[in-house]
């Protein structure tokens, strides 16, 4: 006679358990796989959300002073943290940081007043001159992008040799095309340069190709971000000069105090 009760078979209930502990060590590894799965996809999102911000982020080649001082005591130049072209000797104790832009009338103006007493300054050791060069008014140029061109050539001609970049900045000036029209054009700028004793060929170069544009476009953000909203922007050791306080006589004075 056969025994009805099958389901007390323990080889039955061995059999069951198998079968149930096989599907929960595949449950495992199925939501294991996609787990590595989902890990390995965030993974792949999180770096090119990097590489993206890297690349956006990236602005380029950034100037560097490399020129060596004729001597211990001669005028140098260095870029400083807020991308300013520092031209001084060692030891000035007053600081003129001028913010500017090639295409700007009023910016003009203030280094047909102040250029050569500024080029006396530094040259006497009293003080050193901070020359932030931004591109304020692309727009004024007739779509040429001026200001920025002529940014991009600041930091061209100061990374050559920075003993002569006010010298530079005058011829700049006094051939500074009227605003709304067109910009001067890059092979007037490199005759400019070429004037002033720029011939080495990499200078024209890096004046045609907009080497620095990428960094011009930063500084210009970063200098109107920090609350800039006119040029020229004159600073004297830090603290902002207005009005009477721009005329030579009265600047003249500042710097001198300031440097004792």
């Amino acid at each position: 006679m056969v025994n009805s009760k099958v389901g007390n078979n323990p080889r039955g209930k061995s059999a069951l358990a198998s079968v149930q502990r096989g599907d929960r060590r595949r449950t495992i590894a199925i939501q294991i796989g996609v787990a590595v799965v989902l890990i390995a996809l965030i993974a792949g999102i999180g770096i090119s959300i990097a590489i993206k911000n890297a690349k956006k982020n990236d602005v380029g080649p950034r100037p560097s002073v490399t020129a060596q001082p004729a001597s211990p005591d001669a005028i140098t130049g260095s870029i400083t943290d807020k991308g300013a072209i520092r031209i001084g000797k060692p030891g000035a104790k007053a600081t003129v940081r001028v913010i500017a832009d090639l295409q700007c009338p009023a910016c003009q103006a203030f280094e047909a007043a102040n250029g050569q007493m500024l080029t006396d300054e530094v040259k006497s050791g009293k003080a050193a001159v901070e020359y932030n060069v931004i591109a304020f008014l692309d727009a004024s140029s007739g779509g040429t992008k001026y200001s920025s061109r002529g940014a991009n050539a600041a930091y061209c001609v100061a990374d050559a040799d920075p003993t002569k970049f006010q010298d530079w900045l005058t011829a700049m000036y006094k051939q500074q095309p009227p605003e709304g029209g067109k910009g001067l054009p890059d092979d007037k700028i490199v005759q400019i340069t070429q004037q002033v004793g720029y011939t080495d060929p990499a200078v024209a170069q890096c004046i045609t190709a907009d080497k620095y544009d990428g960094y011009v476009q930063k500084i210009t953000k970063d200098v109107l971000n920090s609350g800039i909203q006119q040029t020229p922007t004159v600073f004297l050791n830090g603290k902002q000069l207005s009005g009477q306080q721009l005329m030579p006589d009265a600047l003249k004075q500042s710097i001198e105090a300031a440097a004792k």
